[in-house]
């Protein structure tokens, strides 16, 4: 490795131009050489061993000089401060002494590549376990171990190697927000200003006047026209060259292909003409495409961010949670209403929903659902419990710290823990769509150009340019996710909350359901109980104590019933999923649940549900809950059974079996007495058959069995019941809504399929015309995007009327 300075250079031959740095692309001022390669400065040249150290040579294989300059390593003390606790707690989104989360700002973030090493930062440097992209808002999520690396440590590891974050600490204190595309106004303003003025130079054209006629004054305004055409060329139309490149690069087709290939097809052949004064050539044209198309884009945008269904997705994400007032009642507000410095109750299993500090002298929380780690952590009074721990064990009281994050919550709910293995099918189909169209959009072009440069060379450019452009598979693309969003805000409206897009393209293939019985089909908040046994007002109270702690639905409605009796105090509680509760109460050992659990005897079995109880390892009594079905049942199991395979399954015993096959009829297949592995079972059996299943249950017991199933939707009478395992939740009451959900889902696909026709008519129709000679490039320019807008428009209005056939247009509760 050798290291030559710009002087030393020219003097031994090389060319005096600065070289290009390998890494970064800057001009060499002071020459790095090695491996044959030429490196701007050390920094350069470290990263670039450093990525072939790790086998990650192919970064430079995606892009011509991805990488961005590396900071100087002699100024990192400039990130000392990051040491201070105070600034870590502003920095850090999550951490607990051994695993971090934070989030950074990248602004040197430009490229496919770019993407690709920073979602292999784990190959770099082992102290970061994941790392993932959001290249629209320049953001980098990075999980590391703290125990390994500090929050000091990893920004200089970032900077090093050329994507130093923006680090504001005044920012830090408000909210994220996405930064508006400044960059795509600053270019139409200047395309806009060069196309203006090229037509205002080519007006002695447009009158007739000619070269012979006035030859200094033609050849002046030619020149002119030229000059104003490059920014235009080199900075306006640089996002599709730019994409054009890599796709060629990297051997695929993109969308982008075709707009730059007709863009630089355009150019080139004015400038021939201009060269060879055989004409005046295209620049006004030539402008006024790339004006037209970056306004289209804006358009575009502004059309898209219209009807975009993200940012409102998340604002009415549906968890409620139970709020303490000065007097030590407790009551059930929503999330919404959650404000800093409000003391809540969160149960055994319960999500806290905002960082808060706990009150209650100790908790274990289980931080799984934000860093895939399944140990709880012991938490004492006075600490900091972050956003998405779920508490274990006794109802704790917490004070609110910070306001609340939907889109955290979101964002758990999202965690790739919890998705799916199979793929989008949709997605998959439009993307080969979409490819095929390109190719053949392509083919097209070329063959029309060349048949009518056999008859006229000069309109062979107008076709070629026109076909190319007017072109447009992004309304493939389009159609799908808008279609599929569309139909999410309507099914909020009935109370179904869809975790994505996907669910509903999922629950429209969906030929097998598979049905929880308690919490699901019956309605237990609303039940009547009768208490049998020897149970005195005591041992109701400390029944209480236990049921207080837990959100199975029977826990909740024994606890409502026994709001009066006075509860000690529950230690050592424990909730076993399928078995029921234990703790130890005043010194004794308690048991409320299965009579499996505490030894019932026969004759306390009863065909409704029950939860027994045993103190100090005698059955003492139980309560029975005569919970009548759900409403609407009986027609909904009807209308399902004529597409849908049914499968029911219940931890219970079969008591209630002779109740059921009344309801779903002999044919229907029963399963009583089921674990929650049982049940996760059953539905991997359904799957291996080739069978699509959904799986309908309360989120507790069943929570492996939705997570398994091909689209699991949870059903909560409260929507308090925070569940990531599900695809949904849907409100209780709702439920009878089963039918036109799936109905609407597979009307949502068949819209899609008419989109699809859509687009496919108008690109026949304009490319038909195009291939004739009839468009001009700057026409076919403004009507690029309005095809998009049409896709668009057609989707969300079909989407929207069907959607009130169907009973979805309704005004939420």
């Amino acid at each position: 490795m050798t290291i030559i300075s710009s002087t030393q250079s020219s003097e031994l031959g090389h060319d005096h131009a600065d070289p290009a740095c390998f890494h970064c692309g800057e001009p060499c001022r002071d020459l790095v050489e090695s491996d044959g390669k030429a490196f701007c400065c050390m920094g350069c040249q470290s990263v670039y061993h450093l990525l072939n150290q790790n086998q990650l040579g192919k970064y430079y294989s995606l892009d011509a000089a991805p990488g961005a300059r590396p900071g100087e390593s002699g100024r990192r003390d400039r990130f000392a401060y990051l040491d201070d606790p105070a600034v870590q707690e502003q920095v850090l989104d999550f951490h607990d002494g051994t695993h971090a989360i934070v989030t950074f700002r990248i602004p040197t973030m430009h490229c496919v590549a770019c993407i690709w090493l920073l979602e292999n930062l784990y190959k770099l440097e082992p102290a970061v376990s994941r790392s993932q992209v959001n290249f629209p808002r320049k953001e980098l999520l990075i999980h590391f171990d703290e125990s390994m690396m500090s929050l000091r440590q990893l920004v200089g590891f970032l900077s090093g190697i050329g994507y130093e974050p923006k680090l504001s600490l005044e920012s830090l204190e408000k909210s994220r927000a996405v930064h508006p595309n400044r960059s795509l106004y600053i270019k139409l303003g200047v395309a806009g200003f060069c196309f203006a003025n090229i037509m205002l130079l080519s007006f002695p054209g447009y009158f007739g006047l000619t070269h012979a006629q006035n030859p200094g004054f033609m050849r002046a305004f030619t020149w002119l026209s030229v000059a104003l055409s490059l920014p235009v060329l080199f900075y306006g139309a640089n996002d599709y060259l730019a994409a054009a490149i890599v796709a060629v690069r990297r051997r695929v087709v993109t969308i982008d292909l075709p707009i730059a290939i007709g863009i630089v097809a355009l150019y080139a052949h004015s400038l021939f003409e201009i060269l060879s004064e055989s004409g005046a050539g295209y620049l006004d044209s030539f402008t006024g495409l790339i004006f037209f198309l970056l306004l289209g884009r804006i358009f575009q945008q502004k059309t898209y961010d219209a009807l975009s269904f993200d940012r409102d997705y998340t604002s009415y994400f549906p968890v409620n949670v139970m709020r303490m007032s000065a007097d030590g009642s407790e009551q059930s507000i929503p999330l919404n209403r959650l404000e800093v410095g409000d003391r809540m109750v969160v149960r055994h299993h319960e999500l806290v929903p905002a960082d808060a500090v706990l009150e209650s002298e100790a908790a274990e929380i289980d931080y799984s659902f934000v860093t895939g780690e399944s140990d709880p952590a012991l938490r004492t009074a006075g600490d900091l419990v972050y956003a998405g721990g779920r508490h274990l064990g006794e109802a704790g009281t917490y004070r609110t710290v910070n306001p609340v994050s939907r889109s955290h919550l979101t964002q758990l709910w999202n965690n790739p823990i919890f998705e799916k293995a199979e793929s989008r099918d949709l997605a998959s189909l439009t993307n080969r769509m979409s490819k095929k169209f390109t190719i053949v959009v392509i083919a097209t072009a070329t063959v029309a150009t060349t048949w009518w440069l056999r008859t006229d060379p000069a309109m062979a450019l107008r076709v070629f340019a026109s076909v190319l452009i007017i072109a447009c598979p992004c309304a493939l693309a389009l159609a799908a996710p808008f279609t599929l969003g569309t139909a999410m805000r309507l099914f909020e409206r009935r109370r179904c909350f869809v975790k994505n897009a996907a669910v509903v393209e999922a629950l429209a293939r969906v030929d097998t359901i598979v049905f929880d019985k308690t919490g699901t089909l019956t309605a237990d908040k609303h039940a009547q109980v009768e208490w049998h046994g020897e149970l005195t007002d005591a041992d109701r109270g400390m029944v209480k104590a236990l049921t207080r702690h837990s959100t199975h639905p029977l826990s909740v409605r024994l606890t409502d019933t026994l709001g009066a009796l006075p509860a000690p105090r529950a230690t050592t509680f424990n909730e076993l999923p399928g078995l029921g509760l234990e703790a130890t109460v005043d010194g004794h050992r308690l048991r409320v649940g299965s009579a499996a659990w505490t030894e019932a005897p026969d004759d306390a079995l009863s065909p409704h549900p029950t939860v027994h109880v045993a103190i100090d390892g005698l059955w003492r009594g139980c309560a029975v809950l005569r919970a009548a079905l759900r409403p609407g049942l009986p027609e909904l199991v009807g209308q399902l059974k004529q597409k849908s395979r049914l499968c029911l399954l219940s931890g219970d015993t079969d008591r209630q079996a002779t109740e059921l096959r009344d309801l779903f009829g002999e044919d229907v297949e029963f399963r009583f007495q089921q674990s929650p592995q049982d049940k996760l079972a059953f539905v991997r059996q359904l799957q291996d058959e080739g069978r699509r299943v959904l799986m309908i249950g309360d989120g507790l017991n069943d929570a492996g069995a939705l997570r398994q199933s091909d689209v699991g939707i949870a059903v909560s009478d409260d929507l308090s019941a925070f569940s990531p395992a599900c695809d949904a939740i849907l409100a209780g009451d709702q439920l009878p809504m089963l039918t036109r959900i799936l109905a609407f889902s597979s009307t949502a696909m068949r819209i899609i399929v008419a989109s699809f026709v859509i687009s496919f008519l108008y690109n026949v129709i304009g490319i038909g015309v195009a291939v004739q000679g009839l468009l001009e490039p700057w026409i076919a320019a403004v009507l690029m995007p309005i095809s998009s807008i049409t896709v668009v428009s057609f989707t969300v209005l079909a989407t929207r009327m069907l959607g009130h056939r169907h009973g979805f247009v309704v005004l939420k509760s």
